[in-house]
């Protein structure tokens, strides 16, 4: 494989620890015949999603297709616009730019726009015609400005029929893959060389030298946790791309972020499935209806969302922007509980919200649990008007209401996703006290769950901590797994805030508790999302970053080395790198059970 990384482009320093350390270049690789892989690459936290909250880096990967005509695939946002335009004059010299082709469009991407129109003014873009609306609002100062001028052409892609010859056996197909949170979805697909570009589909937010996926199964957890996050929450019009894209079987599948998926991509397809069965399956269905005008709201809602299926339940999102008023009304008829966002837009909420207000109050069951959320930038009015609708409708609510001024931080999004979990776990109680159905004693189930109760664990605290974001939680499914080097695995159940602060690479501390400590009934209640778990506890901080508390009887830093997928838990395999006794006199806390279906 041809392989080359523009000079200018890399940027190379050394931190405070000696380390080399990279901020931003674009790598390019061939991955097909006249194919390119232009990876706008990044080794820091790029943005505030709930998706980069792993701060791996990531890619922005775009792509060259160089027949008789020359095409450019999905182009990055704004933080590589330089870096990118000067690799793809590097790379081009003066032949032209025939077709832009966007998989999406968002706000992020109007300055490389911008300067591609600008030094390819006769460049066709090629989009879905929800991207056409979407662009030509987001172009539309920059064209009466005149720093840009107007393609002179927009092919839109309207049904999956469309296709673009570039020569030289280079004949691009698409297809229509919208999801609510990118309505404007398209897929490109090259069956000269087979190459499947996937727009959001089987990405990983990683960032490294690696191109292709060798050895693919080190990427298992991060590509989990990039559909966990991401696509989850909008299963049902996943599946519908899913089924569109699997009729090209690709060889190569090529998605808007991290390494090219060549070895790992039948699996993969396969997992995508698997994963999406899982969540579709876990329980009751919660309706997540939003509008977003600069995407604040959207990241609010999609966190919440997150939080909902971590907890136990199904998502059906709906952006009242392209959903119709038949798919809101058939989804808050099913669901279980809902929940309405809203940005706030001249002191109003948007039509849209307004129109899905009305068809949620007519239709929806008043015993249903209901949220309001909603970003804003001076006042949130609209925030307001739906929680006061919602409460004169007669609905309970299940979650207090979440108003984000301006963009949302990371420690917003965490407070947010634990309100999406909360919320899951009151529907899911709600939903067992009207199925609950009385249990014949003796019942071979119930007497093997009186039996698993009986396996005692240590009662610990353990604390985690990314960036601004800390928490901890009480453990008591804690054992030591080995000896050289030393040791243990922690059970953590997917719902828990802790939960996102353990994936392989992060650190931890394991606090263990002595008897009749008031430390374990402190964290053995319910916490608001947010809330401060360490106000009025005694710690310090670990040489990991993480508390100790002061009260335990013994501490272990520990580093995750680990995990895997169990049931309703996460299995962290984590190896202790140093600790201490405190009280060597303690004897330690014991968890005692009369079942084992709960805590």
């Amino acid at each position: 494989m041809d392989m080359a990384s523009a000079p200018h482009t890399v940027d190379e320093s050394q931190n405070a620890s000696g380390q080399d350390v990279r901020s931003e270049d674009v790598q390019v690789a061939q991955i097909g015949v006249d194919t390119r892989a232009l990876r706008s690459r990044t080794w820091d936290r790029l943005k505030f999603e709930i998706e980069y909250s792993r701060k791996k880096g990531t890619t922005a990967n775009s792509y060259l297709i160089e027949g008789e005509q020359l095409a450019l695939i999905d182009p990055p946002g704004e933080r590589f616009t330089k870096i990118f335009i000067e690799s793809l004059q590097g790379r081009l010299g003066d032949r032209p730019i025939d077709f832009i082709i966007l998989g999406h469009v968002n706000p992020n991407r109007a300055a490389t726009l911008d300067k591609l129109l600008t030094l390819y003014p006769e460049a066709c873009i090629v989009c879905s015609k929800p991207a056409s609306e979407s662009l030509r609002s987001l172009l539309a100062d920059r064209f009466a400005q005149g720093t840009t001028a107007l393609p002179p052409e927009l092919k839109v892609i309207k049904g999956d029929e469309m296709t673009v010859d570039l020569g030289q056996g280079h004949c691009l197909e698409f297809v229509r893959v919208p999801t609510p949170r990118w309505p404007d979805g398209l897929a490109t697909f090259d069956r000269s060389s087979q190459i499947l570009f996937s727009d959001k589909f089987y990405g990983a937010h990683v960032c490294g030298d690696q191109v292709l996926d060798e050895g693919w199964t080190i990427y298992a957890d991060d590509r989990r946790f990039f559909f966990d996050s991401l696509h989850a929450p909008q299963l049902r019009q996943v599946n519908n791309a899913l089924d569109k894209m699997e009729e090209f079987v690709p060889e190569l599948i090529a998605p808007n972020h991290g390494p090219m998926v060549r070895y790992g991509r039948v699996e993969l397809m396969k997992q995508y499935r698997e994963w999406g069965s899982k969540t579709a399956n876990q329980g009751p269905m919660v309706a997540l209806i939003y509008a977003s005008a600069y995407g604040n709201t959207a990241a609010v809602g999609q966190a919440i969302a997150s939080g909902i299926t971590k907890g136990g339940a199904t998502v059906e999102l709906i952006n009242c922007e392209h959903a119709s008023p038949s798919d809101i009304k058939d989804a808050v008829e099913q669901c279980s509980g809902f929940i309405i966002g809203s940005p706030t837009l001249g002191g109003h909420a948007p039509t849209q919200i307004q129109t899905a207000l009305g068809i949620v109050l007519a239709n929806a069951a008043k015993t249903k649990p209901a949220g309001v959320f909603g970003s804003f930038g001076w006042s949130g009015e609209a925030i307001d008007l739906l929680e006061q609708k919602v409460q004169d409708g007669g609905y309970k609510f299940a979650m207090n209401t979440i108003r984000v001024k301006f963009a949302p931080d990371a420690g917003t999004l965490k407070s947010c996703e634990e309100a999406g979990t909360d919320f899951a776990q009151y529907v899911r109680r709600a939903e067992k006290r009207r199925t609950r159905r009385t249990k014949r004693r003796g019942d071979v189930s119930d007497r093997t769950s009186q039996a698993m109760g009986r396996v005692v664990g240590a009662l610990c605290i353990v604390t985690a901590k990314r960036d601004e974001v800390e928490t901890a939680m009480l453990a008591s499914w804690v054992s030591q797994a080995t000896f050289s080097p030393p040791g243990l695995t922690v059970a953590v159940a997917k719902e828990r805030a802790v939960e996102a602060l353990m994936s392989e690479g992060d650190s931890f501390v394991i606090n263990i508790l002595p008897e009749d400590s008031p430390l374990s009934r402190k964290f053995m209640r319910d916490y608001e999302p947010g809330e401060d778990r360490f106000k009025d506890l005694d710690t310090d901080i670990a040489d990991n970053g993480c508390r100790i508390i002061n009260g335990a009887s013994a501490y272990m830093e520990c580093k995750v080395s680990q995990r895997m997928e169990c049931g309703d838990h996460w299995i962290t395999y984590a190896v202790a790198e140093q600790g201490d006794v405190l009280n060597s006199n303690a004897l330690t806390a014991l968890h005692h059970r009369k079942s084992g279906n709960h805590y």
